[in-house]
C-alpha cells in the first residue's frame, strides 16, 4: 500500500511542475503580445519610409525587429537605436543615440540609400533580393545566420510588402 506521504509528494511535484508551466507559458505570451506590438507599433513608420526610400517596409521592420529583440533590446530602450549604428552617445557604449527611434530608422534608411547595391533595388518590393544584396554588402558579421533571421521575421509576421 502507497503511503500517504508519498501520494503527497506526488502531488506536490506534480503541483510545482503544472505551476511552472503557467508561469512559463504566461511569460512566453507577455514576450511574444510585446514582440508583435513591436511590429504593430512601428508598420506605419516602415510603410512611410519605404514610399521616401524605395526600400521595402518589410525589410526595414524586420531589420529593426532583429535588432532590437522586438524592442526589448537595450539600445533600442535608452538610446532610440534600433538598427545597431555605431556612434556617439551618452552612455559610453558604440552605438549611437538617437533622439527618437523615427530618428533611428530614417538614419537606417540614409545609410541604405549610401550602398552601392541600392540604386539596383530601389523601388523592388522583392525582399529577399534586398536581403540577400545587404548580407552580400556586409551589413552583418554573420550573414547567413542573419540571412535566415531576417526572412524568419517576415514570414513569422507576414511583413511581405
Amino acid at each position: 500500500m502507497i503511503s500517504k506521504h508519498t501520494i503527497m509528494e506526488h502531488n506536490l511535484k506534480y503541483l510545482r511542475i503544472v505551476i511552472l508551466s503557467l508561469v512559463f507559458s504566461l511569460v512566453s505570451l507577455q514576450v511574444n503580445a510585446q514582440k508583435q506590438s513591436y511590429i504593430q507599433t512601428n508598420k506605419t513608420l516602415a510603410e512611410k519610409l519605404s514610399t521616401k526610400y524605395g526600400i521595402p517596409s518589410s525589410v526595414i521592420l524586420a531589420i529593426a525587429f532583429v535588432e532590437t529583440g522586438g524592442g526589448t533590446s537595450r539600445n533600442s530602450k535608452s538610446l532610440n537605436n534600433h538598427f545597431g549604428i555605431v556612434g556617439k552617445n551618452n552612455i559610453g557604449s558604440k552605438y549611437k543615440q538617437f533622439e527618437s527611434k523615427e530618428e533611428s530608422y530614417e538614419a537606417f534608411c540614409k545609410l541604405v540609400v549610401k550602398k552601392n547595391y541600392y540604386s539596383a533595388l530601389k523601388g523592388t518590393e522583392d525582399f529577399g533580393k534586398w536581403v540577400k544584396a545587404m548580407a552580400s554588402a556586409g551589413y552583418s558579421t554573420q550573414p547567413s545566420e542573419w540571412m535566415k533571421r531576417i526572412n524568419s521575421i517576415i514570414q513569422k509576421y507576414q511583413l511581405k510588402d
